[in-house]
């Protein structure tokens, strides 16, 4: 990537922010053991945007991650969903929120193989209390998506790695999240499959409309998204517009 085929980014407008985070900090272990994974972040972005979360090992990327997820809590600082302080909220709130506008895809696949494709998509609809013929219809909708609807009564165990990685996107959408968070999601993946997966992902956030941000080492999957956040020793050293992604600018 040249710089010149980078841009600064702007500040997004109010109305358009699905997250904002503000002075996050991560503090691990205590005095002489402490180490700091978040310095003090800064970071908004917008609704429909995919944004690639970039850095060495270590770098706290995944860090940020997980506490704009709502998968952990900051030492310091406050995470916005959709204008509101999620920091505040109690533990309950928290997994409503998480389970009502996030979706989720690991590296690791989190199935449990001797359960069926569709049992697998299931599960957060079961979480959400949603009823039973509705649920199955909506996994069923989700399958159909990543074009795997036809392996709805497979054994997850008898799928292929990008089959399950696609299983996984198709949990992460059943309940029609606004944001999708995808932790290294083709790290697994020879490039033929990660490119199906990466399809799949990059399809969801241009034709639904939903926010994509991606933790990745692979410079060809981050340079694809709107933006670049580069991490480093738990700051952003640079926060860029891809030209190589679907050329939006952030006003």
């Amino acid at each position: 990537m040249t710089a010149d085929s980078k841009t600064v980014a702007q500040p997004a407008p109010i109305s358009n922010v699905i997250i904002a985070a503000r002075h996050l900090t991560k503090i691990y272990g205590k005095k002489d053991t402490a180490v700091t994974a978040l310095d003090d972040v800064d970071l908004t972005i917008r609704r429909g945007e995919s944004v690639a979360i970039v850095g060495k090992s270590g770098s706290g990327k995944s860090t940020l991650m997980h506490i704009l997820a709502l998968l952990d809590a900051p030492t310091r600082g406050a995470v916005a969903i959709d204008g509101k302080n999620a920091t505040k909220l109690k533990t309950k709130q928290i997994g409503r929120m998480r389970n009502r506008e996030f979706g989720f895809v690991f590296q690791q696949f989190f199935m449990n193989g001797r359960d069926t494709v569709l049992d697998n998509v299931i599960l957060p609809l079961k979480i959400a209390g949603i009823g039973v013929r509705e649920r199955k219809r909506r996994a069923l909708a989700a399958l159909k998506a990543v074009e795997l609807d036809d392996k709805a009564k497979a054994r997850a165990n008898d799928l292929s790695g990008g089959q399950k990685q696609r299983v996984c996107i198709a949990r992460a959408i059943v309940n029609n999240p606004s944001v999708i968070f995808a932790d290294e999601p083709t790290g697994n993946l020879d490039s033929a499959t990660g490119a199906k997966v990466e399809n799949s992902l990059f399809t969801l956030n241009k034709k639904k409309g939903i926010t994509l941000i991606i933790v990745t080492h692979d410079a060809d999957l981050a340079a694809k998204c709107d933006r670049e956040i580069h991490i480093a020793d738990g700051r952003i050293v640079a926060n860029s517009i891809s030209e190589i992604g679907n050329k939006r600018s952030i006003k």
